[in-house]
């Protein structure tokens, strides 16, 4: 018969193994609604950086890719000149959309230029049935709190457009995309013709020239699709 004071070594190494087990299991355990939210959070992300990569996303002569924005010598002075007339003359050239994008990611504030861009085209939608997916993906993206970009919206418009979610029609981020194009319009635009960017792509414009005039309105929700139509779906 084996001596039990010969067995209290093997016990004690034993119990050390299963302490260390439960221990990492324990920290395992609490990683795991961490792990979740941060998946959560890079799979939103993800879905935004696909949608704006689609080229669909992009048709027309109205909208160009971020991240791959106009060059200053592919833009004329003539050109560059015509965007200070109005915030909507802007947005309404690719290359002015490309170079104001461009502008606001030096300012870190593009959520809100693809925001605009993101509801255009959930408007321009070729079915209803696309209506519910592209809604969710961007009530996720940009509207809900804590948004991987959420926009700057006051308490009543978000709060409407949360409950238009139950049933999403294709102005349901009318009153939140206008919101959003006033902020643009007031306080980013007036810094963007300000811009030394700007200002250079103005330069060899006719000597005794003026600077350019602006024409200042703000956008209606129905504006929207008269200024950027053909717009592809998702």
């Amino acid at each position: 018969m084996e001596n039990p004071l010969l067995l209290l070594p093997q016990l004690s190494i034993s119990a050390s193994k299963d302490k260390a087990y439960y221990k990492v299991m324990k920290v395992a355990t609490k990683e795991e609604p961490h792990k979740a939210s941060k998946t959560g959070a890079k799979q939103k992300r993800n879905r935004l950086s696909l949608l704006l990569q689609k080229p669909e996303f992009h048709e027309g002569d109205h909208l160009g890719k971020p991240g791959n924005l106009t060059k200053p010598s592919s833009v004329s002075p003539e050109e560059a000149e015509k965007w200070g007339e109005s915030f909507d003359k802007l947005l309404s050239e690719k290359a002015g959309l490309d170079a104001f994008t461009k502008f606001l990611k030096t300012e870190f504030s593009e959520e809100n230029i693809e925001f605009w861009i993101a509801c255009e085209d959930y408007k321009n939608s070729k079915s209803a049935h696309e209506l519910l997916p592209k809604a969710k993906t961007i009530f996720e993206t940009f509207i809900q709190k804590d948004a991987p970009k959420e926009v700057n919206l006051d308490f009543h418009t978000r709060e409407a457009t949360s409950q238009s979610m139950e049933q999403p029609v294709r102005s349901t981020f009318d009153a939140a995309q206008s919101a959003v194009c006033r902020l643009m319009e007031q306080d980013s635009y007036p810094r963007f013709l300000r811009s030394a960017a700007y200002r250079g792509l103005l330069k060899g414009r006719a000597a005794g020239r003026g600077p350019p005039r602006r024409r200042s309105r703000s956008f209606g929700g129905s504006d929207f699709q008269a200024v950027r139509p053909g717009l592809a779906g998702w």
